[in-house]
């Protein structure tokens, strides 16, 4: 059994509309929740095939760093789907850098956030504090570089270059590159 603290106001997400989105997680991820409204402490239970119930704890942390449900519940879909978090708080000195840091990563009206997102094919979520990746190892490797990048103070066209260049190097080999439709 594993604990997984959420955000107050991610529990509605994860509980879903009369509780669908939780019964869809216990189905697909073959656990048990059992979710404190008042703490936002989330018990995750394996109760069927605990190589699959590996990934519910991951799916719980997703949408509670602000996924939508189908976003994270994609991380069943393949053993190679990956849940990575980056702390945009670690990577900032204050309060005022803190705010233009993840001012930078989302860009003006989204379009930074938007561009990781269809370059690399991840589904990419800012919220809070953290930058959120969902998808393969290479999608996520570019994501991560990108916002280090980012975080690191590179002008946002290089960035742009960059993951232009990663795209092109995933359709290339041939990885099956889906587009996120988010």
């Amino acid at each position: 059994m594993q604990h997984v603290k959420i955000p107050q106001d991610r529990i509605g997400v994860l509980i879903g509309e009369g509780g669908a989105t939780m019964r869809e997680i216990e189905e697909r991820a073959e656990v048990r929740l059992d979710i404190d409204s008042e703490d936002g402490t989330v018990k995750v239970e394996s109760v069927g095939d605990p190589v699959t119930a590996l990934k519910g704890p991951d799916i719980v942390k997703a949408i509670g760093r602000g996924f939508a449900p189908d976003d994270a519940l994609a991380l069943l879909e393949d053993d190679m789907m990956m849940f990575e978090l980056i702390d945009i708080e670690a990577a900032s000195r204050n309060k005022n850098d803190f705010r233009r840091q993840k001012g930078r990563l989302i860009g003006e009206g989204g379009r930074t956030r938007e561009l990781m997102q269809e370059l690399s094919g991840a589904a990419v979520v800012i919220y809070g504090s953290t930058l959120g990746i969902i998808g393969g190892p290479e999608q996520v490797d570019a994501v991560r570089e990108a916002a280090e990048m980012i975080l690191d103070g590179a002008p946002h066209g290089s960035v742009y270059s960059f993951l232009e260049r990663k795209h092109n190097e995933m359709k290339h080999k041939g990885l099956e590159y889906h587009q996120f439709t988010g």
